[in-house]
């Protein structure tokens, strides 16, 4: 870093420090210091003094009523932006199997790679509420395999709690990890995309009385076998309404209606990211993608027309004797006549002189109904 970008960087520092003694301006102040990959600009959490999120806070905010905002989180960067927004919970969900990794269903995916990610976002969380799934395979086999691996997920994941996709019959597996190994457990319930082959496919449960039914008795044994909270997936409002007046435990919809406790989304449907299908339950509230695909073919323009990176703007120059005494050895030493020149330190009428002497187009390049001749056509 030049002196001056120092002298800069102090200045702000200095601006933001006094911005402190006006609470609102000083977490502005403080994003405006200059930050990239080696001083990443402050979160919301150290700009504030918000509360982390804890299990008493989830049972409070349900007794008062306060619904209850999920989001999924992949990776440092997503979870970074969940913190920002104000989220309550973060879930790693296995769905980053499809939407990150690439796979076509959420059962590719393993324990090392939730894990994986599941680190990754903790580093960005400081205080939502973490929850990450089990993945499929991890706890179907038994009670030992399924308090082992959750174990597993809190240990190596660093996550909070876990959530798994079972009914009542994986009731003594949440039991033994909720109850036994004291990890807050997730339940999840309807649609439940592991084992959607044997549902049929992605298909929404709970449509006839029978299996509505079945839906209330599989919430009420996992709300009795010790779930922190209950996702619903993918089932009419009315049976989601049924189960949601019926626990004690708040339930967080997802395709479930408005009656539930919360909402989650998988984060990279709601903001466009994904670029299979979106499920009719999802809510766009961004286009990232088509953004993103535009931001990137800009650079790539900017690239090939030389317009990035922009000399003085982008880049880093040599003090004024040093760049003088360098570019005299490389044409001593190399016979190379170095072409980059630091507009920064250009007074005007240097500049503008350097200008007048850079190469002009050919009149004919500006004449659109003048064709170039066969002699001098290349391809590229």
């Amino acid at each position: 870093m030049s002196s001056t970008s120092l002298a800069i960087y102090a200045a702000k520092a200095a601006a933001a420090a006094r911005a402190k003694s006006a609470p609102a301006a000083s977490a502005a102040a403080l994003m405006q210091i200059r930050a990239y990959s080696a001083r990443p600009a402050p979160t919301q959490q150290e700009g504030t003094d918000r509360r982390k999120v804890t299990t008493q806070t989830i049972r409070k905010m349900y007794a008062d009523g306060k619904r209850l905002a999920m989001m999924t989180a992949y990776d440092y960067p997503t979870s970074v932006a969940c913190e920002r927004a104000g989220v309550d919970m973060v879930l790693v969900g296995d769905s980053l199997a499809m939407v990150a990794l690439g796979h076509k269903d959420t059962s590719q995916i393993t324990m090392d790679d939730m894990i994986h990610h599941s680190r990754a976002v903790a580093r960005g969380t400081r205080s939502a509420f973490l929850v990450a799934d089990l993945p499929f395979g991890t706890y179907q086999s038994g009670v030992t395999a399924a308090v082992n691996n959750a174990v597993r997920m809190v240990k190596e994941g660093r996550a909070e709690a876990v959530k798994l996709e079972a009914g009542r019959r994986g009731a003594p597996k949440i039991d033994a990890i909720a109850n036994g190994a004291g990890i807050p457990v997730v339940g999840h319930i309807g649609l439940t995309p592991q084992t959607a082959v044997a549902l049929g496919g992605f298909r929404v449960q709970g449509k006839s009385v029978g299996n509505a039914q079945a839906l209330v008795d599989d919430a009420l044994a996992l709300q009795d076998a010790g779930c922190l909270a209950l996702v619903l997936e993918a089932m009419p409002s009315l049976v989601a309404e049924t189960i949601t007046k019926l626990l004690r435990i708040p339930t967080i919809g997802i395709g479930a209606g408005s009656s539930t406790s919360g909402q989650v989304l998988v984060l990279s449907d709601m903001v466009g990211l994904f670029d299979r299908f979106t499920p009719k339950f999802c809510r766009n509230f961004a286009d990232l993608g088509s953004r993103m695909a535009s931001a990137i073919g800009d650079y790539k323009d900017a690239v090939r027309d030389r317009s990035f990176p922009e000399e003085g703007v982008h880049t880093y120059a040599m003090p004024a004797a040093a760049e003088e005494n360098w570019r005299a050895y490389v044409q001593r030493q190399f016979g190379i006549e170095l072409d980059t020149i630091d507009m920064k330190q250009q007074p005007a009428d240097a500049a503008a002189a350097a200008a007048a002497a850079s190469p002009k187009p050919d009149a004919r390049d500006l004449d659109p109904a003048k064709e170039p001749s066969s002699s001098s056509s290349t391809s590229s």
